[in-house]
């Protein structure tokens, strides 16, 4: 069940990324931001009023809120907000590099907080996974010079691991909580977190400017619905069933599962490197669920 769920949540992390890429170069990142996580907050909260019966989850103990607080500001907010940056600064072929050291921290951090172990064949599948992940990125061509590639290649580590921190925070405050109210109190964090940068940035007017592109709002709103809704609460159902490290490898699979949406919707080339490497991952996947 955990490995199902991982796997739905890479699916979401691809249809986000698809809209979120075409909204951002029409209305610029920071807005796409927090219009994402207001967007994800309704959705969100019909769902608990229909399911639940509560506007916003009062019957999470303190532990609860104050963890799950700090786990959507750190990964939310610090992760997301550096790796934006990091796609603008160094391109997002090394920055999805360096973000394939989300896996390993996370075993490494739930192995020494949770105890989790992974068995032979669950490193033997993260690794294939996650080398066949980084041999795709590699394999796509990007000739473009990045004049601020050190300070981009700093950011996306930092986004990485406040990521890879924020899902162990999480998995330490919700517990055997409801993943869909725990995922509402980290976007409750993260909406906190970047109104403060849009105003420290004075970037208020430019993200009411937003409105003005019907399209790039459609766009937010279908990748609001699959991320800060559907990705972030099933990335952290994923979390009661699984280690956090085989969670974190198989919802990078929203890398590999772009490809096709790649062919179908921008009409792409893809090589046939890519082509090998997607199977490779798939392999690597499939090794997983025999964990």
């Amino acid at each position: 069940m955990g490995e199902l769920i991982a796997l739905f949540t890479a699916f979401c992390w691809t249809i986000t990324v698809i809209s979120f890429e075409y909204a951002g170069k029409r209305v610029g990142s920071l807005s796409v931001n927090m219009l994402r996580l207001l967007f994800g907050f309704v959705f969100i909260t019909i769902y608990l009023v229909i399911t639940r019966g509560m506007i916003v989850p009062m019957d999470a103990t303190t532990h609860t809120w104050n963890w799950l607080l700090v786990s959507g500001f750190v990964g939310l907010v610090i992760g997301d907000y550096f790796l934006f940056q990091a796609f603008v600064d160094v391109g997002g072929r090394i920055s999805l590099i360096i973000l394939n050291i989300v896996p390993p921290l996370s075993a490494i951090l739930g192995f020494f907080y949770f105890d989790e172990t992974i068995g032979f064949y669950g490193v033997l599948g993260m690794v294939i996974t996650i080398g066949a992940i980084v041999f795709v990125v590699l394999a796509r061509q990007d000739k473009a010079t990045h004049p601020h590639a050190l300070r981009g290649g700093i950011f996306a580590l930092i986004g990485a691991v406040a990521q890879a921190v924020g899902l162990l925070l999480s998995k330490n405050g919700m517990g055997d909580y409801n993943a869909f109210s725990a995922a509402q109190i980290r976007i409750i964090a993260a909406i906190i977190g970047f109104a403060i940068i849009l105003t420290v940035n004075r970037r208020w007017g430019h993200m009411f400017q937003a409105f003005k592109h019907p399209s790039s709002i459609a766009f937010i709103i279908v990748g609001s619905f699959f991320g800060p809704f559907l990705g972030v609460a099933s990335s952290l159902l994923a979390l009661q069933y699984i280690e956090v490290g085989i969670a974190t490898t198989i919802a990078q699979l929203n890398i590999i599962m772009i490809i096709p949406f790649s062919i179908v919707l921008f009409h792409e080339k893809v090589s046939w490197k890519e082509v090998v490497g997607s199977v490779v991952a798939i392999v690597g996947v499939a090794i997983l669920f025999l964990t």
